[in-house]
């Protein structure tokens, strides 16, 4: 197959995830967006509460992110069988991760005065956590079956589910948030009840397609779903695990971001959130392209074709550089009109507009490395390939990111700007590190595990 057959295999099977992605950044996104317009003490708890969540949530998506590649792979050896089984077993583990993070949602206001946070905006968070974290496990579930579809290349569900749960949330927020229509005003809590309600509805339209969709239905993934399945569960955790703790090494550094923004003030916190939903969206396309990178890249590495394989990581990496000089390109441009979708007139809207707009326009400098590391992650995913992924990203994050981030806002006094430069060094070198182990160490994909 030549460049533009991969082009356009990548594009049939990554446009649906990119938008899928996209979509579900915009869950986050809409919930910024209109707590934005209730108030910005609000603003900042939600922004605080969702980084909490996430925490919890990213790690328990290893498993997810686990299933795209060994699916994969399974289908790419004609083994629906082994698809099955380790579907349900990492079902499972994300059930369990989920049911044990929810009391730490329940006593989360002490955990994050401990870290430094006001307590009125501690207190607020908590109180989006009550509720909003009940919904991790339905969360877990649909990451879960995302996979399994993308997997299987069914990615036009997947984007429409998604694109209805944004719909279906800015219904609830407007409804719970505002207090419209006679339903009661109920802020953050609001916002928390909304989140529960789109995930559980998109978790039940999911397992029913799994279980009735014409081509799908065979594989019986519900089947004496009780019964364990050790061997399975076994080798999901072994490669779950890593993916997740990857996931949560990154994560940790922008939560670890988002709590120095909170020592440096209620304003610096409220901004921060902004520039992060938008960066997000950005790295969701090139997440999107990661995903469908790992589903080729299993395929190939399955069906023993190590060729195939490079090719497509060349196309799909040229196609991330593009997203990447459009982005960068945006970012640089027209900060202060980005932000300002984010934002009502009034208060300290124009103090939080002048912040954002230029930590926008900062975050526009690591759009190369934040794509290059993700793709980086789905090739050597698609490869099984995700032990020493793990400890590169922790070294990145934890040895450089983060303190260098500490180091430049606290002690050179770059304050908010000098946490996005740690940022940038962290995922600098992640990219280069995790690029290497791919085209160097394993040779893009012809040589065994290292």
């Amino acid at each position: 197959m030549g460049a533009f057959g991969h082009m356009r295999a990548i594009l049939t099977l990554g446009l649906p995830l990119v938008g899928s992605n996209l979509a579900a950044a915009g869950l986050g996104v809409t919930d910024t967006i209109m707590m934005g317009w209730y108030g910005v003490p609000e603003l900042a708890a939600v922004v605080l509460g969702t980084n909490y969540l996430f925490f919890f949530f990213l790690f328990g998506t290893g498993f997810a992110n686990a299933i795209i590649g060994r699916v994969s792979m399974a289908l790419g050896g004609n083994d629906e069988t082994q698809a099955r089984r380790d579907t349900r077993m990492a079902l499972w583990l994300s059930v369990l991760t989920g049911l044990v993070s929810i009391p730490c949602m329940w006593h989360s206001a002490a955990v994050l005065q401990a870290l430094g946070q006001a307590p009125e905006t501690a207190r607020l968070a908590q109180d989006y956590l009550r509720i909003a974290g009940l919904g991790i496990v339905p969360m877990l579930v649909v990451a879960v079956l995302r996979s399994y579809l993308s997997a299987f290349e069914r990615t036009q569900i997947v984007l429409w589910v998604t694109l209805s749960a944004v719909g279906l949330n800015i219904v609830c927020n407007w409804l719970l948030i505002f207090g419209e229509m006679g339903f009661p005003e109920m802020g953050v809590r609001g916002a928390a009840l909304s989140s529960v309600l789109v995930q559980t509805v998109s978790m039940l339209v999911l397992m029913v397609y799994a279980h009735r969709a014409r081509g799908l239905s065979h594989v019986a993934l519900w089947q004496r779903f009780w019964r364990p399945d050790w061997s399975a569960f076994g080798a999901v955790a072994r490669m779950g695990i890593p993916i997740g703790l990857t996931i949560l090494a990154e994560a940790s550094m922008f939560q670890m971001a988002a709590l120095m923004m909170g020592w440096l003030g209620t304003i610096e916190l409220a901004a921060n959130g902004i520039v992060m939903e938008t960066s997000v969206l950005a790295f969701m396309l090139h997440m999107g392209l990661a995903n469908a990178a790992t589903v080729r890249a299993g395929r190939a590495y399955g069906a023993g074709a190590p060729e195939h394989l490079r090719r497509g990581a060349i196309t799909v990496i040229c196609m991330s550089l593009v997203i990447v000089a459009v982005t960068v390109t945006a970012f640089l441009g027209i900060p202060e009109k980005i932000v300002s979708l984010f934002l009502k007139p009034g208060g300290d809207s124009a103090q939080i507009l002048l912040l954002a707009s230029g930590l926008l326009a900062l975050a526009g400098l690591f759009q190369l490395f934040d794509a290059m590391q993700v793709l980086a992650m789905g090739l050597l995913r698609g490869l099984q390939d995700t032990r020493v992924p793990m400890w590169i990203a922790l070294a990145s994050y934890w040895l450089v990111g983060i303190p260098t981030g500490y180091v430049l806002a606290f002690h050179v006094g770059l304050q908010s700007h000098g946490v996005w430069l740690g940022l940038a060094a962290g995922l600098a070198t992640a990219s280069s590190l995790l690029m290497y182990r791919f085209w160097v160490v394993r040779g893009g994909g012809r040589r065994p595990m290292a």
